[in-house]
């Protein structure tokens, strides 16, 4: 279907602009088959650079989803480790025009529009077209907080801050959020993170111009930060989490598609929660000699593993079936809830994050960049659901002999550590599972913003 020209009798017209990175798509993704699941009647244009297009087209999705497409930025998706702050520059100054340009296109004219919160320009577009705009908050509740308060951090002159010095330090001022020590702020705080940390902010406060606010996290795992933000928010806040592919799990538990190297059967095959899952992520990784120590320090363990290495599973050419097992790729959600997965060694991403607790594995968080850091305190002392190696920004080289004895005794289930943190991860997960279930926060917050924009398109 072209999506410029094809005409349509759909009322309600969605259209969906993500930041073009895999955690951002992903997560918008999920939320326009969530609302297409709910009503099949509405049409949604989902707007991506040609190069995400490609990335995508193989994707099943409801027909009711459609794609267009703008131009890729420069540096492309493949090259943002290298140049981050570039990259988000072109995001910011090279997507503006041509997404304008495709929204005053798209036929029939779109009713609403749903973007990601770091495309802070299209709140703007969406005004000066009146559409109304609801901005997709991709990351969790507490750092939208930290982020929209900045300015508490430079009125309190705790920015900028040298970590090396000052990084114990508590802060307890933004609203909603627990004490956390500054090392535990996004590292956009710190180093290189101050050429980035201003377009950051721009993006949680061009929020004031939105007409809703969505957060892709649960209600119940940030419930004071939230009702802080509906305390101060004019506009509604719904938190529509956790917005990963959960509602495709009972059709993929029936397909074992998509399972190249047969790691699924590998895991039926292993004993239950022997098994450590490694992912740390599509974006940033850590140093050649750290994965060398990383490397060595798992296989030392004696822990059996399934390791995602996207490009660098050469490291890993000697790992036979008794000892794990090296995929480039697998379908993450639904090998974090197979009953052989006992932990989660994740970089502390959100959406992983949030796919760990719905599956109930407790994680083993190496935070590399932004977010990660805060997810990882969020993780181990705010939920208590895991233990976190101390190697932020992958400034501490961690040794093998360390690795190897926080991976044995992490995987240990009979300590009592273990056995508490086992349980707390389980009691989120039947959160979770409630939130998502007919009537639950989540589940309830997804029909009312489909009642909100289907109302709109009836007054048009």
């Amino acid at each position: 279907m072209d999506p410029i020209s094809s005409a349509t009798t759909k009322q309600t017209h969605l259209a969906a602009v993500p930041y073009p990175g895999r955690g951002h798509v992903n997560a918008l993704m999920n939320l326009c088959k969530l609302l297409s699941l709910k009503n099949p009647n509405i049409l949604i244009s989902f707007i991506v650079t040609e190069e995400w297009l490609t990335f995508l087209a193989g994707e099943s999705k409801p027909q009711n989803i459609r794609f267009a497409t703008i131009p890729n930025v420069i540096p492309s998706e493949l090259g943002r480790a290298n140049d981050f702050p570039g990259f988000i520059r072109s995001v910011n100054s090279d997507l503006e025009a041509p997404t304008n340009t495709l929204l005053t296109r798209l036929h029939p004219p779109p009713t609403a529009i749903v973007a990601d919160a770091f495309l802070p320009w299209v709140v703007q577009l969406g005004n000066n077209l009146r559409i109304p705009v609801a901005s997709l908050w991709p990351m969790s509740v507490t750092v939208f907080s930290i982020l929209y308060h900045f300015e508490l951090l430079q009125e309190h002159g705790d920015f900028p801050a040298e970590l090396s010095e000052r990084g114990e330090h508590i802060v307890d001022y933004f609203p909603g959020v627990s004490k956390i020590r500054l090392a535990d702020l996004p590292s956009f705080f710190s180093g290189n993170g101050v050429k980035v940390v201003g377009a950051a902010e721009k993006s949680a406060r061009s929020v004031d111009n939105s007409q809703f606010l969505i957060s892709t996290s649960v209600y119940e795992l940030e419930s004071s930060v939230i009702d802080a933000l509906k305390a101060k928010f004019p506009i509604p806040i719904y938190t529509i989490g956790p917005s990963t592919p959960y509602f495709e799990l009972e059709t993929s538990v029936k397909d074992n598609g998509g399972d190249p190297k047969n790691y699924l059967r590998w895991l039926d095959s292993q004993a239950e929660g022997s098994v450590l899952y490694i992912s740390q992520g599509s974006f940033l990784s850590v140093s050649s000699a750290q994965m060398e120590e990383i490397i060595a320090g798992v296989k030392d363990s004696g822990v059996r593993f399934l390791w995602v290495a996207r490009g660098d599973d050469g490291w890993l050419k000697d790992v036979d079936e008794e000892t794990g097992m090296v995929v480039e790729w697998c379908n993450q959600l639904k090998v974090l809830c197979h009953n052989a997965i006992g932990g989660f060694w994740t970089h502390g991403g959100w959406n992983s994050t949030l796919e760990g607790v719905f599956a109930g594995v407790p994680m083993l968080a190496w935070p590399i960049f932004w977010d990660q850091i805060p997810n990882s305190k969020k993780i181990v002392e705010d939920w208590k659901v895991g233990v976190r190696f101390e190697a932020v920004g992958g400034r501490n080289l961690v040794g093998r002999e360390e690795i190897a004895e926080t991976v044995k005794r992490f995987m240990n289930p009979e300590n009592v550590e273990g056995r508490e943190m086992r349980k707390r991860v389980s009691e989120l997960r039947e959160t979770c599972r409630r939130a998502v279930a007919r009537g639950g926060s989540s589940d309830s917050n997804i029909d009312a913003f489909l009642g909100d924009i289907c109302g709109v398109a009836r007054e048009l």
